[in-house]
Order: C-alpha cells, then sequence, then structure tokens
C-alpha cells in the first residue's frame, strides 16, 4: 500500500505530446514520483515554504502575466530562485512565447523544460487524472473482474470454487471480462478502485479440463475490456450448511481494499446454482441500491414492520 511508484517523464512527454525546450538526461530516466502538481505563483512572489520539488511546476497565463510586471533582471531572479529548487520538471502552457531566459536558467540548473498547446486547466485536469492512474496504490489479488450490466464485480474465492467457469457463463450471456486468476487494483481517487489485468496474462482464461483459452479470440473483442471500476466484490465459497446466510440482503457487507470499504456479497456455491444468473441479479440489485432503492426494505415496509 505504501509503496511509492514512479513514471519515467519520457511517457508524459508521449501522452500529451509535449515539446522539449530542455532536457540533459535521457527523459525515460527522469521519475516522476507525486500525483500532486503545482503552479508557481507564490514560489515567483518568493514564498517557497512548503515547497515540493518533486511535484511538476506548471505556468500559464497567469504566471507568465505576473513575470511581465518586474524587469527583466528582476524576473530572471524570480525565475532563477524556482529554478535552483530544480523541480522534476516546468511545463509551460498556452503556447506560451519563451524568451532565452527560460531555456538558459534551465540547462544552468539541469531542469527539464517543457511546452504544450493545452490551456492551463486543461492540461493540469489531464496531468493530474494521468498521474493518479499511474501513481496509484495497487495490489495484485487473487480472483476474477468482470463487467456486468455495467458494475464491476471482483469474484473473490479459493481456487476451485468456479470463479473461472463462472466468469465464461458471464461473458457468453454477453458481459465482459476483464481479468482472470490475477487482478490488478488500483486505488486512483479517495473513493474509487479500478482493476485490469496483468499485460501477459490478459484476457487468458484458465478452465480445468480444457487449459488456457483466449476470451478475446473465442468471444471476441466485444468479450473483453482493459480496466474496470470495481463497484462490488462477490466471495463465492463452498455451502456449508452449519453457516447462516443472509437471506434478505439488509445487512450491509463490506471488504476492505487498499484502505476502501467496497460492498460486498457472500454466496454459497455448490452444485445445480446458476452462478452466472446469481451474479446477474446481484449487479442489477446494486444498481438499484445506488439509484435509492432497496427491496427488502420496501417488502419490510410493506408488510408493516418498519416505522416508515
Amino acid at each position: 500500500m505504501h509503496t511509492n511508484f514512479t513514471i519515467s517523464l519520457d511517457k508524459i512527454i508521449s501522452e500529451f505530446s509535449l515539446e522539449i525546450l530542455n532536457i540533459q538526461s535521457p527523459a525515460e530516466e527522469i521519475l516522476i514520483s507525486s500525483t500532486e502538481v503545482n503552479r508557481p505563483g507564490l514560489q515567483m512572489a518568493g514564498y517557497f515554504e512548503f515547497f515540493d520539488k518533486e511535484r511538476i511546476q506548471i505556468i500559464g497565463k497567469s504566471e507568465e502575466s505576473f513575470l511581465r510586471r518586474f524587469t527583466i533582471d528582476k524576473a530572471e531572479l524570480r525565475l532563477r530562485e524556482l529554478f535552483s529548487r530544480r523541480p522534476s520538471a516546468v511545463v509551460i502552457c498556452r503556447n506560451l512565447e519563451v524568451n532565452d531566459i527560460y531555456r538558459k536558467i534551465a540547462e544552468e540548473y539541469g531542469v527539464p523544460l517543457l511546452k504544450t498547446t493545452l490551456s492551463t486547466s486543461e492540461f493540469e485536469a489531464a496531468l493530474i487524472a494521468f498521474l493518479n492512474l499511474h501513481l496509484a496504490p495497487r495490489i495484485t489479488q487473487h480472483g476474477v473482474l468482470v463487467e456486468v450490466y455495467g458494475e464491476g464485480i471482483l469474484l473473490l474465492g479459493e481456487s476451485g470454487v468456479g470463479k473461472s467457469e463462472t466468469a465464461i457463463e458471464l461473458v457468453k450471456r454477453g458481459h465482459r471480462l476483464i481479468a482472470d486468476d490475477a487482478v490488478e487494483i488500483k486505488r486512483v481517487s479517495s473513493k474509487s478502485l479500478v482493476g485490469s489485468a496483468p499485460d501477459n496474462i490478459r484476457h487468458f482464461i484458465e478452465l480445468r479440463g480444457i487449459g488456457i483459452i483466449n476470451a478475446s479470440r473465442i468471444f471476441g473483442a466485444g468479450a473483453v475490456k482493459l480496466t474496470e471500476k470495481i463497484d462490488l466484490v462477490i466471495n463465492l465459497e463452498p455451502w456449508d450448511i452449519n453457516k447462516v446466510y443472509d437471506r434478505m440482503g439488509l445487512e450491509s457487507q463490506t471488504t476492505e481494499i487498499l484502505d476502501l470499504k467496497i460492498p460486498s456479497l457472500t454466496i454459497p456455491v455448490k452444485p445445480g446454482r446458476n452462478l452466472a444468473v446469481i451474479i446477474e441479479v446481484a449487479a442489477m440489485n446494486s444498481r438499484q441500491k445506488k439509484l435509492g432503492y432497496n427491496a427488502a426494505e420496501d417488502l419490510l415496509k410493506k408488510l408493516g414492520m418498519t416505522e416508515n
């Protein structure tokens, strides 16, 4: 959870088609580790307390117009104060005209200087989203991830309980596979988890008695998906006659993954149960609850067993 992930600057340059104005080290060797960015207006005014050099610095129209209020020597001094902290990179937005002072100071302090035609707000929002995705805390979970009626369903359970077979049945019924056996889960925000498959096993499913199959090749490109938000966790377990299972759905269960609590269900497995149909119903019921409707509460209300 607390491992620090990085992404190379060349991937950011490629993703946003940034123009390189100065870069002295190979871009693939420059690593970005912070998901946060900074617009250095305060720093250009001389305030450097709490300044984080790991953040990419974004200069837009406001910062540039502020510098233009000073003489050339004073503006150069302010830029030197910023670049001397050696931030991970500086990006100039809106295709603003860059004079030789920027290049000279960037070269002197070895700071990557880049440029984009995007507006400052547009680039900042896109960059933060990109960094949140690629630097997100992550784990690899043994399970299966499928999309059912637009809901991301993470199937968990011990080996042999029927996760992969259920996923195949769901795919045959028109739903989509994201990952089988190993699910890479990233926490992309304070409320969201996104799952995907490792590159080397993407779209492959192991079926005992048959072997490895490629879901994309057999069922078509529409049967698979690269990533999906995790909306519901379903724990599959062998039916235990001594265990009392929830029959009303009034109890709110959650499974904690990367410090986030995700709604979850426990579904007992035994011969004769159509797990694919049950999971379809669970997905639709999950959507109904998001819309504010709970069938169990509605039934109790109709039976006069609640105050409302």
